[in-house]
């Protein structure tokens, strides 16, 4: 489809994912704080065959041209499962990136929601890359610094592309951050913390990685109580639990991860992850030929990184109003600043928060985080 001198071409070969993953080195070129993501994996996540995704839900990709060049991409989503979950017929957009024009944006966003608008959806929110469970929002404020594991980056103009286009703002997600260099619960807290430990009534515990299937499978279980009941949540299948699973292995800790248990029955849970961007910033997006060695090296043998993200965190409902929430929520940060520093860490981010989460936002501030970056979810009516 040609908009003026804008071509717009669905990505459905193998060259043209990779023309739409590798577009992000033009846009970005300039942008300090931008991370190459790894081509290999960004490819396996809009792979059909590779992300299990795609078994609840359709999705279309688009590359923008401008005088033969790539400008732009978007994807469209529908996902079977927000209607089974919200009852409303609403699509999503995501992956978009684009130079500062506003015809390119205007065009990628008109096929994205002609799309969806033919297929049955009454209203589009994004931007997802693909789902809610993955990367959420867009930067809206926090450009300086650069993204953590899993979060994504946008340039400053974007927020004026995607308003352009007749997108509102419907929610704000934000990330916090933490000096986890020093002990970072109050006293009288961590005394709270160290008499339910003492009389019994909870246990704090890393995750055995003798078990590492069955213990990640508790993890996101407690996730998906802990949060069904949030915006716009969908939980995870089945699928999307073994591929997590599976995904993770590389990089997770066993010293980084912890459950509190309370009567032996897990309760609550905080995974920690190296911040992976730290460390592949000069791959240049390649794993091979060497990339892969220099990734293990920094990640395994001789760690490097300082900083780390908590990407899931949760207490299942049955808990959530009552005294032992708080506890077991503070415990958990504790152990996992403590695993963290010992190998070196200075820094967490905790991400991401939904803005009217007031509980969520108060507990962290109170152990000192900062709230330092703001993602955008915009809507539209179709």
């Amino acid at each position: 489809m040609t908009f003026a001198n804008i071509e717009i071409k669905e990505a459905t070969t193998k060259e043209d994912r990779k023309v739409f993953v590798k577009l992000l080195w033009d846009i970005y070129e300039d942008d300090p704080n931008w991370v190459p993501p790894l081509i290999m994996e960004r490819l396996d996540a809009i792979d059909e065959k590779k992300n299990p995704f795609f078994e609840h839900a359709e999705v279309k990709f688009w590359i923008a041209y401008k005088d033969g060049k790539p400008v732009g991409r978007i994807s469209a989503q529908i996902d079977e499962l927000v209607e089974k979950y919200h009852g409303i017929k609403t699509g999503h957009y995501g992956y978009f990136d684009c130079i500062d024009d506003q015809d390119v944006a205007n065009a990628l966003f008109t096929i994205a929601c002609k799309w969806l608008k033919q297929n049955g959806m009454v209203e589009v929110i994004g931007p997802f890359n693909l789902s809610i469970n993955e990367e959420t929002g867009m930067l809206v404020d926090g450009f300086d610094t650069p993204p953590r594991l899993l979060m994504g980056h946008a340039r400053p103009y974007f927020e004026k592309l995607v308003n352009g286009s007749g997108f509102k703002k419907v929610k704000d997600t934000w990330a916090y951050t933490l000096d986890i260099s020093k002990p970072i619960l109050p006293p009288v807290i961590q005394k709270l913390v160290d008499r339910a430990v003492e009389k019994g009534q909870v246990k704090f515990r890393p995750i055995n990685m003798n078990k590492y299937e069955e213990e990640l499978k508790i993890i996101l279980d407690i996730f998906n109580d802990a949060w069904i009941e949030n915006w716009k949540y969908i939980p995870f299948t089945e699928a999307e639990l073994d591929h997590a699973v599976k995904e993770l292995k590389m990089i997770i800790r066993e010293d980084f991860t912890y459950i509190a248990e309370i009567d032996g029955v897990p309760q609550a849970m905080m995974v920690t992850l190296p911040n992976i961007n730290e460390i592949i910033r000069d791959l240049d997006g390649k794993l091979f030929p060497f990339g892969i060695f220099k990734l293990l090296w920094r990640l395994k043998i001789s760690p490097s990184f300082k900083t780390v993200r908590v990407p899931l965190m949760g207490v299942r409902k049955e808990y959530q109003n009552s005294r032992l929430s708080g506890i077991m929520s503070f415990g958990l940060f504790e152990a996992c600043r403590q695993t963290a520093t010992a190998v070196g860490c200075e820094e967490a981010e905790l991400s991401w928060v939904l803005e009217e989460n007031t509980r969520l936002s108060k507990l962290l501030e109170t152990i000192g985080c900062v709230k330092y970056k703001t993602y955008r979810l915009y809507q539209k009516d179709l």
